[in-house]
Order: structure tokens, then C-alpha cells, then sequence
């Protein structure tokens, strides 16, 4: 074939090539001759098809597949020849292509692409790392097991008699339970999803989504009746209802205690344990992991820093748009939604263009960097530890799993989004395992303290794909994939 050079500045490179009419009519002559060999026809002996007939009913089709093979091939080549790493699919333009079963001419084709830069890996060795830890304290398991014991409350019918003694009030004091009808409405009609029944509703909590509901409880009593006005927020979740006035036409069953078992031993068995010691380890262990947790989130994002700090090649145009682009979608649905981060808020938007390409083009050099990395030190995602994550993703689904493996075998892309992340994780371990690593002891506060710049620090989605060494011609380089990282839930989520 014929390569002329036609685009070299600086990360791009340009190409015109042309593949002989000649090899093009081996290749196709080989293919027809192989498909005679099996192809049976009315009149004629199996295998023993004349070729001219092959070619009379099948050239056209066997022609568009050659061409496009002749294609890759031409492209794998190229690229081969002359050590060219693409940083995303090369653009294929054909300048000449005749798919007809006649005569093969000349392929002509351009094709134009970014290389990956360039990346000189850093001196592990040289970095400098602070693994901030917390103790758990003593009183913050007692707190935990305060909660745990909350939650596990029961509730218990306040009897009549009881409330006709009360000296204050009869009625629903803060704190207590009323089991309740209610029916919500706006302008008079009632809307959907706005009524239930025998719904218990703890009165005089500040924490409702809806403002004013649950303090104007107070003071009802089993077999009352009552209509409460309300406004709903303006950043409820249902834009339906969003800001709008409505009222609720309220009906009192009964009027409940919540009553909360000690933290004992009887509190332990009931949680499937054998004692409160146990208990207590339990919970003891699920806060140290999640300190240990928040502890590798800093230290992680400490390391990202560094290693952005000294990436100072120039980011492939490409790969930052498309980065750029998947930002700025997520931050027009958030601003649809009303979920836009407050600082943002008041930025204009070219403002909030700079913002989030600078953003884009930090995680497009931080996930080229460590794809880098693991390249150069063979680090890779076994097939044993990416199951092992498809696994855990399906059992996120209870009676999906077998679906959910079905569809990663049916969809193998999917995978890179599991992949990823992985591979990120593994190669921060290498390199925290090589760099000056020392340990501060700091409060839980302290420790789960947002650091300055968490939006740029991950990153991101172009990272995982760059570690999941997918989504390019030659199956090494780099493609944008959406990821998350999963973190284990804190410890006052056990119920």
C-alpha cells in the first residue's frame, strides 16, 4: 500500500492511503473461491460451483466485505509500522471505493486521529503522602449502638385512660406516633400519590420533607379530624408539586409511644448476635472500615494530586471534549432538576465552561497517567477479579442476578464500566506502595472534611476507561466509559 503523510501537528496526524486494485482482487478471488468450495446450488455438485457464478451471485457482497477488511488491515498496519498510539478510533474517510463485481480498482481512504502523548512517569519514590487515621473512640460506638437501638423501636398504643389524665394535653404531645388517614389536595383536588392510610407519622418532627406538616399533629387525638395547610419546597422532588400550596384532610386512629430497647444483651440476640460484647465489636468494626475508608478516599485524591501536578503534556483534544461534553451533561440535568451545586449557581456560562473544561482536561491527563502506569508495570484486571465484580454489581439486584450476568455476557462493553475502576484502584495501591508514606492521627472530623477541589481530583469517567485499556483499534488505548466507585455504607446504616 501507499501511505502519504498529510497532517502532523502536533498531537494530530493525518493520512492518505491507497491499497492496490490488484491486492484488493487477491483478496476477494480467495474469498469467493473459499465460499464455492461449500456452496451448494441447484445444478451443480456441492463444492463444485464455477467461480464466474459465485462471482455473478455473490461479488457484490464479498467486495463490500473485503473492502472494509482491506481497511482495517491497511489502518492496523499503519499504525503498526510507524509506533502510533491513537488516543481515540481513528476518523475513516474513503476518497475512492467501487463495490461493484467487476474489475477491483485502486482503495483510497484518509484517515485522521490523535496520538497519546508523550507521558514521562514520575519518580514514585519522590512523592510524599500523609495516610490521615481516626481512633474510634468509646463514646462514638456508644452513640452508634444509641441509634441502632432507635431504630429497632417498637411502638406501644397509648390507652385512652391514659390520655384523659394528662395535665397538659390529651392530645399528641412531640416525639409520640399517630397512626393517621390523610388525603392531600390542591385548589380542592386531591392530587396523586398524596393520600395513604394507617401511615405512622411521628408529630412535631422538624425533619419532614414537607415544612409544618408534622408539627401541626400536635395535639390531636384518636378519632379527630382535621385539615393542616402546608407549602411544598421548592426544591421537592416531585416538580409537579413543587412550590405550591396544598392542604391535607387529616384522620387520627391512634395515638403510639415509641419505645426503644436498651442496649443489651437482649437487644444483641434480637440483631442475631450473642451478646452485647459482640455487638459492640460488630459495630466497633464497621466504623474503624469506614474511617479506613475515608482515610484511602484522602490519601487516594492526595496521590491524584500529585500525579496532576506533574502531568504536563498536552491532553488529546479529543478525548476532553468527549469528557467535557459527559460533565456538562450531568450539570444540565442537575440545573433541570434544581440540584445544581451552589457554587455554581451564580456563575455565568461561560464561566461555568471554563470551569468544567479544566475540569475535563485534569481527568482526561490523570486517567492517561495511569493507564501509563499500568502499562509500563503490567498491571491488569484478571478475569477472576472482574467476576468477582460482576457478582457483586448483580447482587445489588435480589431475584435479578442471573439476569444481570446475562446481560454483561450479552454486552460485553459493559464490563469496561466495572473494569475501571478496578484497575484504578490497583494502580494507586503501586504506587502508594512506592511513595513516602507517612501517618497523622486526626478526629473523625477531621477526617471526613471535603478536601478543596474534590470535583477535579477524581478522575472521572475517562480515567476508568483509560485503565480499562479499552475501546481503541489496537484494544490498549483509552475511551471515555462512565464509572462510579462503590464505598462500603457507613456503620449507622445497620439496621
Amino acid at each position: 500500500m501507499q501511505v502519504t503523510e498529510t497532517l502532523a501537528d502536533g498531537l494530530k496526524r493525518g493520512f492518505t492511503v491507497v491499497v492496490p486494485g490488484t491486492e484488493i482482487e487477491t483478496r476477494r478471488t480467495a474469498r469467493l473461491t473459499d465460499l464455492g468450495r461449500t456452496l451448494r446450488l441447484p445444478g451443480f455438485r456441492p463444492g463444485k460451483v464455477p467461480l464466474p457464478i459465485v462471482r455473478q451471485r455473490y461479488g457484490t457482497a464479498v467486495t463490500a466485505e473485503v473492502l472494509e477488511e482491506s481497511v482495517n488491515q491497511a489502518t492496523q498496519a499503519l499504525l503498526s509500522e510507524r509506533n502510533l498510539r491513537p488516543a481515540q478510533p481513528p476518523r475513516i474517510d474513503v476518497v475512492s471505493l467501487d463495490t461493484g463485481a467487476g474489475a477491483a480498482k485502486d482503495l483510497e481512504f484518509k484517515l485522521e486521529f490523535e496520538t497519546l502523548p508523550d507521558i514521562a512517569l514520575p519518580n514514585f519514590g519522590q512523592i510524599s503522602l500523609i495516610r490521615r487515621k481516626a481512633e474510634v473512640a468509646s463514646e462514638i460506638v456508644d452513640k452508634a449502638l444509641e441509634d441502632l437501638a432507635a431504630r429497632n423501636r417498637t411502638l406501644e398504643e397509648i390507652a385512652p385512660e391514659a390520655l384523659a389524665v394528662r395535665t397538659e394535653s390529651p392530645g399528641a404531645a412531640a416525639g409520640e406516633v399517630l397512626t393517621i388517614d390523610y388525603v392531600g389536595k390542591i385548589d380542592g383536588v386531591a392530587f396523586a400519590g398524596g393520600s395513604a392510610t394507617d401511615q405512622n407519622v411521628e408529630v412535631g418532627n422538624p425533619t419532614a420533607l414537607i415544612p409544618g406538616f408534622q408539627e401541626q399533629l400536635v395535639g390531636m387525638q384518636p378519632g379527630e379530624n382535621k385539615t393542616i395547610s402546608v407549602t411544598f419546597p421548592a426544591d421537592y422532588g416531585n416538580q409537579d408539586l413543587a412550590g405550591k400550596p396544598a392542604t391535607f384532610d387529616i384522620t387520627v386512629k391512634k395515638l403510639s409511644r415509641a419505645v426503644v430497647p436498651a442496649v443489651d444483651d437482649e437487644l444483641a440476640k434480637k440483631l442475631a448476635f450473642e451478646d452485647l460484647p459482640e455487638l459492640r465489636t460488630m459495630m466497633e468494626g464497621r466504623i474503624r472500615r469506614e474511617y479506613d475508608a475515608l482515610s484511602r478516599v484522602r490519601l487516594k485524591r492526595d496521590l491524584l494530586d500529585a500525579l496532576a501536578q506533574q502531568a504536563t503534556f498536552a491532553a488529546p483534544e479529543g478525548m476532553v471534549e468527549q469528557e467535557f461534553d459527559q460533565i456538562w451533561q450531568r450539570l444540565e440535568a442537575a440545573r433541570k432538576d434544581g440540584t445544581l451545586d451552589e457554587d455554581d449557581k451564580d456563575k455565568d456560562e461561560a464561566t461555568l465552561r471554563a470551569d468544567y473544561r479544566t475540569i475535563a482536561e485534569r481527568r482526561v491527563k490523570l486517567g492517561l497517567v495511569l493507564a501509563e502506569i499500568g502499562r509500563a508495570n503490567g498491571i491488569v484486571v484478571s478475569p477472576e477479579e472482574l467476576t468477582r465484580a460482576k457478582r457483586v454489581e448483580a447482587a445489588r439486584y435480589p431475584g435479578q442476578e442471573t439476569q444481570m450476568m446475562e446481560f454483561f455476557r450479552k454486552y460485553p462493553q459493559m464490563e469496561n464500566a466495572l473494569r475501571g475502576p478496578i484497575f484504578e484502584d490497583k494502580v494507586v495501591d503501586f504506587v502508594i506502595e512506592l511513595a513516602q508514606v507517612t501517618e497523622e492521627t486526626v478526629t473523625p472530623e477531621a477526617l471526613a472534611q471535603e478536601p478543596p477541589l474534590s470535583a477535579a481530583t477524581d478522575p472521572g469517567s475517562s480515567a476508568s476507561a483509560a485503565a480499562s485499556g479499552s475501546g481503541s483499534m489496537d484494544g490498549g488505548e483509552p475511551a471515555p466509559e462512565a464509572a462510579a466507585d462503590a464505598t462500603e455504607p457507613p456503620a449507622e446504616t445497620l439496621a
